[in-house]
């Protein structure tokens, strides 16, 4: 990764640190691990670490595969071979847990505790209404030495407390899920207008993650959750979009600073560019990886990209000779039909801000061997794509 997009990265708020500032998502963290305190009894260590990670955290030592698909560039932001921008906060669970250990080590009487590790993570995300390429996650976990072994009973208990105190009187579910830092483990789901919103996920602690941090597994057990600091903000405050969460827009940032409902401000109108592009067979045709491709060409107006939706996807061979033609299309080649809408939170677009924008995706998407541009000042005819 260049420095300079490393530098970027780093550079962007932590909504859930009270050092750059108070949001809403701080009262969400607080109200979770007050809860959890009361009903248990148990010490509370909160966990901040820096966004760069080891590898080995964010995927070897929570149990995942060599071959997770994760893994892949396409999903993780690697800076180095052995560093990565945390995928999750669940990265800040080992060091956590070993930090633990070595003071259970030397005498610290510290039976029962709830670690708790908010922050920044970073992904290779969709574009729309509830995702984002660098969401707000907080892991909490349970550690408990003895013989009253962490069960999942204890599991359904710490779903409810959870879900009561981030969304009092929701409706919740959950689901069976298989993650390799829990056995047992289940997605949380609650109900919001537009229907059932995954908010995280848990079981119980993976003995091989414990021993890897250096307990002994014959002694200890724990409860592992995940949870969506932004869907639960936006659940409980009633918000439609991710975007608002940042916004500076002084009539909504204000409202940001509590937990009571939102009260929707004027909303700018949308516009929608449908690109016609051809990409290579290397190229993955998902909204994860697409999506990405969006954020990185439109740089510093990223947020401005309200959804990007792939309508469809059309081999070379199926297309006709003038479509190929039209598009630039090359044998082996393949027709993406993407769906652009673009909407500023705190200003009208322009069509030709619209189009400027939209080049700037058609470039960064587009391997054709020419182009259609839509901007002033770029020919409307068809040209050589550079």
């Amino acid at each position: 990764m260049p420095e300079r997009d490393l530098a970027q990265d780093l550079a962007i708020r932590d909504l859930t640190d009270p050092a750059q500032g108070p949001h809403a998502l701080q009262l969400i963290v607080d109200a979770l691990v007050d809860a959890l305190h009361t009903r248990w009894g148990c010490a509370v260590r909160l966990t901040r670490a820096h966004p760069v990670v080891t590898l080995a955290d964010n995927y070897e030592t929570l149990g995942f595969a060599p071959d997770a698909v994760t893994r892949d560039a396409r999903y993780t932001r690697y800076v180095d071979a052995g560093h990565v921008l945390r995928g999750h906060t669940t990265a800040m669970v080992p060091g956590a847990l070993r930090r633990l250990a070595a003071d259970r080590a030397v005498g610290a009487a510290l039976a029962d505790v709830l670690l708790a590790c908010p922050g920044i993570c970073y992904r290779r995300d969709s574009v729309d209404w509830q995702h984002t390429g660098t969401p707000h996650q907080l892991d909490l976990w349970r550690i408990r030495d003895g013989v009253d072994r962490c069960t999942e009973a204890d599991l359904a208990e710490m779903i409810e407390l959870v879900v009561g105190a981030a969304l009092p009187g929701s409706r919740w579910r959950m689901v069976p899920a298989a993650h390799p830092y829990t056995e047992h483990g289940r997605e949380i789901y609650a109900q919001g207008d537009g229907g059932w919103v995954e908010i995280g996920e848990c079981g119980l602690a993976a003995p091989a993650v414990l021993s890897r941090a250096g307990l002994d597994v014959r002694r200890w057990s724990g409860l592992a959750m995940g949870l969506g600091l932004d869907r639960l903000a936006m659940l409980r405050k009633g918000i439609q979009d991710i975007r608002l969460l940042r916004s500076t827009d002084p009539r909504v940032a204000a409202q940001l600073l509590d937990l009571g409902p939102y009260r929707p401000v004027s909303a700018m109108p949308p516009v929608r560019r449908d690109l016609s592009v051809a990409v290579g067979p290397d190229v993955e045709a998902s909204a994860e990886v697409i999506g990405d491709r969006v954020r990185e060409a439109l740089g510093s107006d990223a947020d401005v990209a309200e959804t990007v939706e792939i309508i469809s996807e059309t081999p070379y061979h199926d297309l006709p000779p003038a479509g190929r033609a039209r598009i630039g299309i090359r044998p082996g080649q393949r027709n993406l039909l993407v769906r652009l809408v673009l909407r500023a939170l705190d200003r009208t677009l322009t069509d030709d801000d619209a189009n400027r924008l939209r080049d700037r995706v058609y470039a960064a998407l587009h391997e054709g061997v020419v182009a259609q541009w839509a901007a002033a000042g770029r020919p409307d005819e068809r040209t050589p794509c550079g």
